[in-house]
């Protein structure tokens, strides 16, 4: 190696697991790390309190760490475990449902080339079980933990990264108390936004510091066909308000609904304009993709609601004891 070139940065890759009926996804998703052009140093396996998962795990993946989450249940907690055992430059996180593409990390890897880079996550293909429901928009494919429309072509500074897809610095993790146990999935509960307030909070503590999307660096995340249902998405966009309420109540207002106010009018308005006049053309799917778009919006907005008056009503309780 010459005198001016970096040491290859080294990578741990994790990836959480917390039930069996993944197994079939999560042998896939170790395939997929193993397949890698840039080879991982590690792979740490976080079981969440699932015992009879952790000795099958064991078993089966000798070449891997296998731990178990050392804190309250949770995804949160889990990936803090793995923080705690990671040796690796970087941390990379993929989910147990997630298969990535061999140019994975090295595309995430590239992009920690820049000092003040602190995190980076890339794109997140849909892999439906049954195929995408006709009324489904894909500017909410984020419901069901993918990329939604109207994210950067290009690679491009961002507030966060989407957390089935994402690389840290760990020296930049090292720094903080890492995920907020306050948020994040808990077994099929799904509430999130757990990488959005990390994110905000690195770089409110490291000036100077950004957060980058690269697109390249790409994985498909299966989806299940519970996951296509409208009850799902209904529900999947009231947990998402409620934890956008937790993380403005961490962050402040501005900085955890900036990236939400701006998605509203530069995306899902023309999107909702744009299914109106397919169906005026014929096609009745884009009446239901807006009607879905509003229902969305509508859900997400009581999810929010109820959060705050969770929060108001639990500090005014705390005031009177």
């Amino acid at each position: 190696m010459s005198r001016t070139e970096s040491p290859r940065p080294t990578v741990s890759v994790v990836i959480c697991a917390f039930t069996e009926l993944r197994w079939d996804d999560l042998v896939a998703a170790i395939g997929s790390v193993g397949d890698q052009s840039y080879r991982a140093d590690e792979l740490i396996l976080v079981i969440d309190h699932n015992e009879p998962l952790r000795s099958r795990a064991s078993s089966a993946f000798p070449g891997i760490r296998v731990v178990a989450n050392a804190g309250p249940q949770g995804l949160s907690s889990g990936r803090n475990t793995a923080i705690e055992f990671a040796r690796g430059d970087l941390v990379a996180f993929l989910d147990d449902d997630a298969t990535a593409d061999p140019k994975w990390l090295e595309s995430l890897v590239e992009v920690f080339e820049r000092d003040e880079v602190v995190a980076a996550g890339g794109r997140a293909l849909p892999a439906w079980e049954h195929g995408r429901p006709s009324w489904f928009p894909p500017e909410f494919d984020w419901v069901v933990g993918c990329t939604h429309e109207g994210m950067p072509l290009e690679r491009a500074e961002v507030r966060n990264v989407i957390g089935c897809n994402m690389m840290f610095r760990r020296s930049a993790l090292a720094t903080t108390d890492g995920f907020r146990t306050s948020l994040g999935r808990v077994g099929s509960v799904p509430l999130g936004c757990e990488e959005t307030e990390l994110c905000i909070r690195l770089r409110a503590e490291q000036p100077g510091s950004v957060v980058v999307y690269e697109p390249a660096a790409l994985i498909d995340h299966h989806v299940t066909p519970v996951r296509s249902r409208f009850r799902y998405f209904l529900a999947r966009n009231r947990a998402e308000g409620v934890s956008k309420s937790i993380v403005s109540s961490l962050v402040g207002a501005d900085a955890g609904m900036a990236s939400e106010r701006d998605y509203l009018r530069r995306v899902l308005l023309s999107a909702c304009w744009r299914g109106v006049r397919e169906t005026a053309r014929g096609k009745p799917a884009g009446l239901a993709r807006t009607g879905a778009i509003v229902a969305g919006l509508a859900t997400f907005g009581l999810g929010f609601a109820q959060g705050e008056l969770t929060r108001r009503t639990r500090r005014g309780r705390e005031m009177w004891t």
